[in-house]
């Protein structure tokens, strides 16, 4: 299990991180771009991916980590239930998505 203050320290561990309200969540962005959201009350985070990401990462276990439903999800954003979740899983869904988010469009375009 994954505590809000672990899942806290790991997100703001990455360079340049800012945490900020968003709505009824906290979200954590980097150039003032969300990589992921953290819901307190429902002990669950949400972490931007590529498609191709989010399938990876959901085949770990459908009930832990899944898309968000609607048009969220088929973008790339991931709920995560931070009470059923490995560390390093979680470790590595964030790093996923602060890359994801940090990188410049210009060099994502660039790449393809």
């Amino acid at each position: 299990m994954i505590s809000v203050e672990s899942f806290r320290k790991l997100a703001l561990a990455f360079p340049d991180v800012t945490e900020l309200a968003h709505f009824e969540k906290t979200s954590f962005r980097i150039n003032n771009k969300i990589f992921s959201t953290l819901d307190i009350t429902n002990n669950r985070a949400v972490v931007k991916l590529t498609p191709f990401d989010q399938s990876i990462f959901c085949e770990y276990n459908k009930e832990i980590i899944y898309p968000v439903k609607g048009t969220w999800g088929k973008q790339g954003w991931t709920a995560i239930e931070l009470k059923k979740v490995k560390k390093n899983i979680l470790s590595d869904l964030l790093n996923t998505s602060y890359n994801l988010v940090s990188i410049p469009k210009s060099t994502k375009q660039k790449k393809q």
